[in-house]
């Protein structure tokens, strides 16, 4: 199963726990009564508005009376508030008494407050500590919320198949391959295409469900939170996120083949294959090079590999006193009778530089690629270069010093010149085979891989090549 795959599951895993939670939300089982069965601290309100009555001037027993029979006749009908009890004095009431909770207190001074001619509330409540009333509340509204759960099951049952069903169906659509294949020929971005498929069936069969639990104002926010959850994951995995865009990207247009051998900031190896994140190279000495994608999008690239033709060079220095001509024309000839190197183009041997002690010469040949080893042929070339500049008498001088001595007793002074001398020749070597054919060594085991099992490349040689 692939990275890809393994992120997509968990997305879908987190969109069921999303739903299971709002399937709860949405069956009447409300906030404040979960507060209460947790023992809530006690409600605030974030701000008491104020009061735009006008306090009137005449005689308010009468009132006060009625408010307070009011009061009475509302609280006896609400078995939590039955108990408290109502006094009132020109307008203001007074409640005191003990309740279960702090929500209840929160009501019992809110039913006030909504009494014509309520001067002001004065509350006197005291939430009850008693263990035994704490406990027998609790169980009474943990029996209530489980029968409203109970009630509503076959409606979150309902939802719930609805959801999966649309999973399911979102599910098998995406694995339509054929399908997919008519829009693209890039299977990783057909793969892309499938899963987003799929995660809009998911949607569909999210806002179906919410749909039968009356709870499409739910979804506002859910798509409020979501965004800003997804904000939050995107800074997090930046990185992530970046790889696999520089994935598409790298998918749509192909810089690299696989088996190419390949320069990525300085990064040299044959291509093994491209992942969602990163880009697997096969170094030199058989080692695994893995460059994440978003430096490889940005980064510079050297296919050497695209083109079959590749120049190699190398300096020889010579003698300032030999023919320049001479040698340049030996170092020509001596590489065209080199297997390997190129006839067209052909050879060269141009003079770079004038040093300090000699005459630096810089030759140039071309090597076929796809039959002859670039390093092996290179390196033959040098030592018969080597070769032919000693047959000829061509002298490739060492470093040359002039020391100065001065007599201190004499006006004149005398120059004495020091000179390294040249090693003598060395004895000619005999002709031997090389081998100059490429290494495969890395090839071979990009093979072996491949041949192991499930390796995900998004390389492919359908797509336009950079």
């Amino acid at each position: 199963m692939t990275e890809t795959t393994h992120s997509f599951l968990s997305r879908c895993i987190l969109l069921i726990v999303i739903f299971l939670g709002l399937t709860f939300s949405a069956s009447s089982i409300h906030a404040d009564a979960i507060n209460d069965l947790l023992g809530g601290a006690k409600a605030t309100s974030s701000e008491e508005e104020t009061s735009t009555k006008v306090i009137t001037t005449d005689d308010t027993r009468v009132s006060d009376r009625k408010i307070r029979s009011r009061l009475s006749e509302i609280f006896a009908e609400l078995e939590t508030l039955d108990k408290l009890n109502i006094d009132v004095n020109k307008g203001v009431v007074t409640l005191s008494g003990e309740v279960s909770s702090s929500t209840v207190e929160a009501k019992a001074n809110s039913l006030a407050k909504k009494v014509e001619g309520v001067v002001e509330v004065e509350n006197e409540i005291t939430v009850t500590q008693s263990v035994e009333k704490r406990l027998e509340t609790t169980w009474n509204k943990s029996t209530a919320l489980g029968n409203k759960i109970i009630t509503a099951l076959p409606l979150l049952v309902l939802a719930f198949t609805v959801f999966i069903i649309m999973w399911f169906i979102g599910r098998w659509i995406s694995r339509r391959e054929k399908l997919y294949s008519y829009f693209t020929k890039n299977a990783f971005i057909a793969n892309l295409l499938g899963q987003i498929t799929h995660l809009i069936f998911i949607v569909i069969g999210l806002v179906l469900a919410l749909s039968l639990l009356d709870a499409t104002a739910l979804l506002g926010t859910i798509m409020g939170a979501a965004g800003i959850f997804g904000l939050a994951i995107g800074f997090a995995v930046r990185d992530t996120v970046e790889n696999y865009i520089a994935s598409i990207l790298l998918s749509l247009r192909n810089p690299f083949q696989v088996k190419d051998f390949v320069d990525i900031n300085g990064n040299q190896g044959s291509v093994a294959r491209l992942t969602s994140r990163a880009t697997i190279l096969i170094t030199a000495d058989g080692n695994h090079l893995r460059i994440p994608n978003s430096e490889v999008y940005k980064a510079v690239i050297v296919n050497f590999t695209r083109n079959s033709e590749r120049r190699f060079t190398f300096d020889i220095g010579v003698d300032a006193a030999q023919d320049l001509t001479e040698a340049q024309q030996l170092a020509v000839n001596t590489l065209i009778q080199i297997e390997g190197v190129l006839d067209d183009p052909k050879p060269m041997a141009l003079i770079e530089e004038l040093g300090d002690f000699n005459v630096l010469l810089r030759i140039y040949g071309w090597v076929d690629q796809d039959h002859f080893s670039f390093s092996k042929v290179r390196s033959e070339a040098i030592k018969k270069s080597k070769q032919a500049f000693d047959d000829a008498d061509i002298i490739m001088p060492e470093p040359i010093y002039q020391v100065r001595m001065t007599d201190n007793t004499s006006a004149s002074s005398t120059k004495k010149k020091q000179t390294i001398k040249p090693a003598t020749k060395a004895k000619r070597i005999s002709d031997e085979t090389v081998d100059l054919k490429p290494d495969d060594t890395a090839i071979d085991q990009i093979e072996e891989e491949f041949a192991e099992g499930d390796q995900q490349n998004l390389l492919s040689e359908q797509a336009p090549n950079e």
